[in-house]
């Protein structure tokens, strides 16, 4: 099954393809050091939910803050996704890799030994990037060391280990606070990942390979295309997240500015591609299935990203329920989309995009469903009502995510897989970044907060839905006039 949360499997080839070495006795080995770093790039995302109140009461931290240490990450992942995988492939997977578990345990141990809002801000952000640096090299590696069958299995394990990571990660994060307590906790949730990061480091030396698959041209980083690109997303940003504590409407200039920034990164991309490789190949959006499946994933990880931060962050701020408790809410998504993942894949080749589009609808049923349960319910029952419906949300997910890329890339040639993988993913995480500022704009203590960035969440699952059956109509319109002719 290809990786649900990161990638797809690219498409297989020969054996000795692409530098390949599939005799390499060691590949299973260096796949288990991929899995366990890519298993802590994953679970940062989702841990510090749980520690987010925490985090508030020790470093006297403002909603928009807690805001920027959730996004910051997110942003900063998606954002070096790109120019970090071309930099492994010219320069050497193994060093990047090893290079980017370094800068995450350093990271993670800036961000565990924070004084303040700001230093936690910036050693986030830090982290985030150490895994956009090192996320394409494990996909790489991937794809370097095995072929056919294998690499098939490679990646469903790689997906099949970030979906883990992404839903354990609350109940880890409470765990920790519940045995370390409320005061230290939160720092021992960032710091958990250092030993993990030099386990990798420690592994990666001795058992990921040194051959790399150096490219015949070097393609271009694309600097300034990641420099607009990053400032046109922080422009957007600013007015959700700390539209709290700016009054008046002048905050939402920001975001037409970042409507001209965007537009300029556009025209940037398409000058800058006519001489070199550009950080986002536009002519990929020709297909419209691509385009499609790249818009809804941007739409669905802008709500999907932002359901465990809501919901953790009501129980614990709202009903005062202790870390773990509302960590372990999270099984019950966790445990649908397992479910429904594992035939996914069995039938995305017969349904196609509508496969994506029922599970859409379970996700907006899921997360609908949870509004009742506030309304009706109180105190100790609330955890219970919530559960039943994020588990169909759950199912919901495993119908979504690695379906909707496999169809994605399947509109490419498998020569421009790699590139388009790329900005699929950078959508993704751009879209998980801009939703969880969305969702926090609106999130608060109460029921009505609550209610109003579940709105939110749902508003975007409902677009990323209108998307699904517009390509659906796109395709069975085509379908019957290629018939009639």
């Amino acid at each position: 099954m290809p990786d649900q949360m990161s990638g797809v499997a690219p498409a297989g080839g020969a054996p000795g393809e692409h530098g390949q070495d599939p005799s390499d006795p060691r590949r299973w080995k260096a796949l288990a050091v991929c899995l366990i770093a890519g298993f802590i790039t994953w679970l940062d995302i989702s841990i510090v939910n749980v520690a987010l109140p925490s985090i508030r009461i020790a470093l006297h931290a403002s909603p928009s803050d807690l805001q920027w240490v959730v996004s910051g990450y997110a942003f900063a992942f998606g954002l070096l996704l790109i120019p970090a995988g071309r930099f492994g492939d010219a320069h050497g997977r193994h060093n990047v890799f090893v290079f980017g578990m370094l800068l995450f345990a350093l990271a993670s141990a800036a961000a565990g030994a924070a004084s303040g809002p700001a230093w936690l801000i910036v050693a986030r952000v830090a982290q985030g990037a150490a895994a956009g640096v090192t996320a394409p090299q494990i996909t790489g590696l991937i794809e370097q060391l095995f072929w056919g069958a294998e690499r098939g299995r490679a990646f469903g394990l790689l997906g099949a280990t970030m979906s883990f990571s992404t839903a354990i990660g609350p109940l880890l994060g409470g765990l920790l606070i519940q045995f370390t307590g409320q005061e230290a906790g939160w720092r021992h949730v960032l710091h958990v990942s250092i030993p993990i990061s030099v386990i990798a480091m420690i592994l990666a030396y001795r058992y990921v390979p040194r051959k790399e698959v150096i490219k015949r041209q070097r393609e271009s980083m694309d600097p300034v295309g990641v420099l607009i690109l990053a400032a046109g997303i922080l422009l957007l940003l600013m007015p959700l997240v700390e539209g709290r504590e700016w009054q008046g409407q002048a905050k939402w200039l920001f975001a037409l500015a970042a409507s001209v920034v965007l537009a300029g990164f556009v025209r940037w991309e398409r000058w800058h591609g006519q001489r070199h490789t550009p950080i986002v190949d536009l002519s990929l959006f020709r297909r419209g299935s691509y385009a499609m499946g790249v818009l809804l994933a941007a739409l669905y990880f802008g709500g999907f990203t932002a359901i465990f931060y809501i919901v953790t962050q009501y129980l614990q701020e709202g009903l005062h329920y202790s870390a773990l408790r509302a960590g372990l809410l999270s099984a019950a998504f966790a445990l649908g989309s397992t479910f429904s993942a594992a035939l996914s894949g069995r039938l995305v080749d017969r349904s196609g995009r509508l496969l994506v589009a029922f599970g859409l609808v379970l996700v907006t049923v899921g997360l609908g469903a949870t509004e009742p349960a506030i309304l009706l319910a109180s105190g100790e029952n609330v955890a219970w009502l919530i559960a039943a419906p994020l588990f169909l949300a759950g199912l919901g997910n495993g119908l979504i995510v690695s379906p909707n890329q496999t169809l994605t890339l399947s509109a490419v040639p498998a020569a421009e897989a790699g590139l388009a993988a790329g900005v699929l993913q950078t959508g993704q995480r751009i879209g998980a970044s801009v939703g969880l500022a969305a969702v926090g704009s609106a999130q608060g203590i109460y029921a009505t907060a609550f209610q109003h960035a579940l709105l939110v969440n749902v508003t975007f699952v409902l677009a990323a839905l209108a998307v699904a059956l517009v390509d659906v109509f796109v395709k069975r319109r085509a379908n019957r006039r290629s018939g009639y002719r």
